[in-house]
């Protein structure tokens, strides 16, 4: 799990750290030291930490005049133990929602195991962002994990989306197309 970096060939055009209205603003990262883990599994010191012991994000993509953010995840996503919903809502989403981004591009392929729990946290998450016409999308989120979100009926409130070569697109043409996909799903 170390080698796996965030997605980093549009850091030309977007740095969460350097963002002065991100979460992240002004965090610096050490490309040698390894101190951050999923268990006992050390991951790149790339990652940010939000809260959870397990779940860690990159925020690689934020566009305040389209209101749109991606950020790309990796661990397990646990709500039984951690309530990773409840602190990724509200150390993240919540203050992103407040920059009026409504819609959310989760890049979920790194996202190895599922644990949920109650429901409240993605069902207001997903009652503010439809209030201003968003959405919330897990892209390419492993089938096991699919399987387990899909349990809980989740997948009402997080659209689970496939685009297997989302990485030679540029951020804004992977939220057209994913934006143009919803659009003629609900009929926009």
């Amino acid at each position: 799990m170390h080698e796996i970096e965030p997605f980093f060939n549009w850091r030309h055009i977007y740095i969460a750290e350097e963002d002065p209205q991100s979460p992240f603003f002004g965090r610096t990262y050490s490309e040698f030291e390894f101190s951050q883990t999923v268990y006992n599994y050390y991951i790149h010191p790339q990652w940010d930490d939000f809260g959870s012991k397990t779940l860690y994000i990159k925020i690689i993509y934020v566009d305040y005049e389209l209101n749109f953010a991606i950020i790309e995840m990796i661990g397990e996503w646990n709500d039984a133990i951690e309530n990773d919903i409840m602190e990724l809502k509200r150390e993240i989403i919540d203050q992103l929602s407040k920059l009026k981004i409504t819609k959310f591009i989760l890049i979920t392929e790194n996202v190895l195991n599922f644990h949920s729990s109650d429901k409240e946290y993605y069902q207001e998450w997903f009652e503010e962002v439809t209030e201003e016409n968003g959405w919330i999308v897990a892209l390419n989120m492993p089938e096991a994990t699919q399987q387990d979100f899909r349990k809980k009926k989740l997948n009402y409130y997080i659209e689970l989306m496939e685009i297997a070569d989302w990485r030679i697109y540029k951020p804004y043409h992977l939220f057209r197309k994913i934006d143009d996909q919803i659009s003629k799903r609900i009929g926009l």
